[in-house]
């Protein structure tokens, strides 16, 4: 009986260990403009894949920012998206070097095939290379006065090693 105790006692403290702790953040904090932006986390090509696909709004101080895993030229689109959103491409300084408004696309029809459907959708491109991107609600760019050139502070070591964590977890669950 107390030998029952004391294995219970040692997988509850094995499982509180492998808790929270390590566990991945979904959200960072960030200033842009001079306002606090709560924004989800993209980290990973499925969640960077989708965006903010099929969403009907998104908060005020709100909207995702996507860490890719290294610094090459991007293009967005809005497939299946639901409103318009402002993009900030931003090298691995964190320097601004493009800022787009995008719109809301017709949805792709019954009659139009996925190839088509994505071949008539609006790119918007980095520019230049890109580390980062960030969507926010439309109109933002012009409400905050951001445009390219501008820097934000943003812990670039941190966003980095976040990366870096999740394509480790990622891989770490497929290799099995």
């Amino acid at each position: 009986m107390a030998a029952l105790r004391v294995i219970a006692l040692l997988l509850v403290i094995c499982c509180t260990g492998c808790g929270t702790p390590n566990a991945l953040p979904t959200h960072e904090k960030v200033m842009i403009g001079g306002e606090l932006w709560t924004l989800e986390l993209a980290m990973d090509d499925e969640a960077i894949r989708r965006g903010l696909m099929d969403r009907t709004a998104l908060p005020e101080d709100g909207g995702m920012l996507f860490i890719f895993p290294d610094t090459d030229y991007r293009s967005f689109w809005m497939a299946n998206c639901l409103i318009d959103i402002d993009i900030l491409f931003l090298d691995d300084r964190g320097t601004i070097s493009a800022a787009h408004e995008m719109k809301v696309e017709p949805p792709r029809t019954a009659q139009e095939s996925q190839f088509a459907y994505e071949g008539r959708l609006r790119n918007y491109e980095s520019v230049y290379p890109a580390r980062f991107a960030i969507e926010l609600p439309a109109g933002s760019i012009q409400r905050l006065s951001v445009k390219p050139n501008q820097q934000l502070k943003l812990d670039i070591q941190r966003l980095k090693s976040l990366r870096n964590r999740a394509d480790r977890t990622r891989s770490d669950r497929t290799s099995f």
